[in-house]
């Protein structure tokens, strides 16, 4: 199976890490193939960075759709965005890496925190949770002094800010689990498991188990209702690529 994971920031730095972890993890005969939008913000940090970054994803989402012969899709971003446009494109599994941890640590604990970057996202977290319906199991949102690209530049020193946060999160909030709240702390979940003796979930390796399952299952998007592809429209300006009520070889034109 072909799974495509998208990396909805630009830094390709971080986008193969998380290749690299997917990779690591996935069963033997599942291609992992990790990419970034051709547009968008380097890091995802604010309600603007999440919805242009949007529009990345659903290109991507696009580009899988028109021959790349994928058999579900990875949001790899803790707000997951554009997740419920992506599945009006495809019938194939969409899975964002929150929804996916979120979930599986609701099997494993009955509380559990969220470990995730700098104080401003807070919000962008607290709506994500609540749109999960998932306020009553997260009993903490733990924000820290960092913000995504550090991973990068400082893996040490990032390490040691997330550790902290778990080691409070498991201490004074109580929390049964950990989820880590962005897709760049995926390298840091083992360690900090075996240290703190609960369970420490990357969104990655979730969402990447959770879609090979959902392939070999053979389940699909429903297109019942809310899902079902948009209502044929034009798009003008820079999305006139996402146009539907024109023939097939003027949209060719347009993405081009």
């Amino acid at each position: 199976m072909r799974i495509k994971i998208i990396n909805p920031n630009t830094t390709q730095m971080m986008t193969d890490t998380i290749g690299e972890c997917a990779r690591k993890f996935a069963r033997k005969g599942t291609e992992i193939i990790s990419v970034s939008p051709s547009f968008g913000p380097a890091s995802i940090e604010s309600f603007v960075d999440e919805f242009v970054s949007a529009c990345g994803v659903l290109d991507e989402i696009k580009k899988g759709e028109a021959g790349e012969n994928i058999d579900a899709y990875i949001i790899a971003c803790y707000g997951d965005p554009g997740i419920h446009a992506a599945r009006e494109l495809t019938d194939k599994p969409v899975i964002g890496i929150a929804e996916s941890s979120l979930y599986m640590a609701s099997m494993l604990a009955a509380r559990f925190s969220i470990v995730t970057i700098i104080p401003r996202a807070r919000t962008l977290m607290e709506e994500m949770v609540r749109g999960y319906g998932m306020e009553h199991r997260v009993i903490s949102i733990r924000t820290l002094p960092l913000y995504v690209l550090d991973v990068e530049k400082d893996p040490k020193g990032s390490f040691e800010k997330i550790r902290e946060g778990a080691r409070l999160a498991v201490k004074e909030d109580n929390a049964e689990a950990i989820c880590l709240g962005c897709a760049g702390f995926a390298e840091f979940a083992q360690s900090i498991e075996d240290e703190l003796k609960v369970p420490v979930l990357d969104g990655v390796v979730c969402a990447t188990k959770q879609a090979e399952l959902m392939v070999e299952l053979g389940k699909k998007t429903s297109k019942r209702m809310t899902y079902r592809p948009p209502e044929k429209k034009a798009y003008s300006g820079m999305f006139a690529h996402f146009s539907s009520d024109k023939p097939a070889t003027k949209r060719k034109a347009a993405a081009e």
